[in-house]
């Protein structure tokens, strides 16, 4: 059975921006490291068309970069959305019913699945499907944004704390409560 696990980068101030801050180079290395070990990733549409940027190659990119691509291409990902009609390579569109398919792939895979945006962590955290938080906070404050948590949780349970490079500090919380979880 797979773990999901909603992890990102984030501001001091509890925002995610992909475009406001970039992750350090051992953040960035621990995020490629992870890409590679993880069973594959479940995106919602907008987290999934701010990583469409790895499907390309770039050539001014760094071997870091070059590194973190080759790992994003190579696992599964499977994409929440109303909107899209189509997905890239590697990517499977998940159109209907979130809730029952992220059960369904749950009990199918086995390993570490990363679900990638706050929106689609909210949902599958109303459903008690999101195992494992880990909150990558970043010195930088931005007042405003989208944030981490997009509603109440239930309380969680703290399970660890490590500094990852100059900048990056991991908190990670599970959920000791796998039941649905009404506002």
């Amino acid at each position: 059975m797979a773990k999901f696990v909603f992890g990102m980068n984030l501001s001091l101030d509890g925002y995610v921006d992909h475009e406001a801050f970039e992750p350090g180079t051992a953040l960035f290395r621990y995020f490629i490291a992870q890409t590679e070990r993880v069973s594959g990733s479940l995106y919602g549409r907008r987290m999934y068309e701010v990583m469409r940027y790895w499907d390309e190659d770039d050539p001014s990119w760094s071997d870091d970069f070059c590194n973190f691509a080759d790992a994003w291409r190579r696992q599964p990902k499977w994409v929440a959305s109303r909107t899209l009609r189509s997905v890239g390579p590697n990517a499977t569109l998940v159109e209907d019913d979130l809730g029952s398919f992220a059960k369904n792939l749950k009990g199918a895979v086995s390993g570490e699945i990363q679900v990638a945006g706050p929106d689609v962590a909210h949902h599958l955290g109303q459903l008690g499907l999101v195992d494992e938080y880990q909150l990558f906070l970043r010195p930088v404050v931005l007042g405003a944004g989208k944030p981490f948590f997009k509603g109440a949780r239930p309380k969680l349970q703290f399970v660890g704390s490590d500094r990852i490079g100059e900048d990056a500090v991991r908190l990670t919380y599970a959920n000791p409560d796998p039941e649905p979880f009404a506002e």
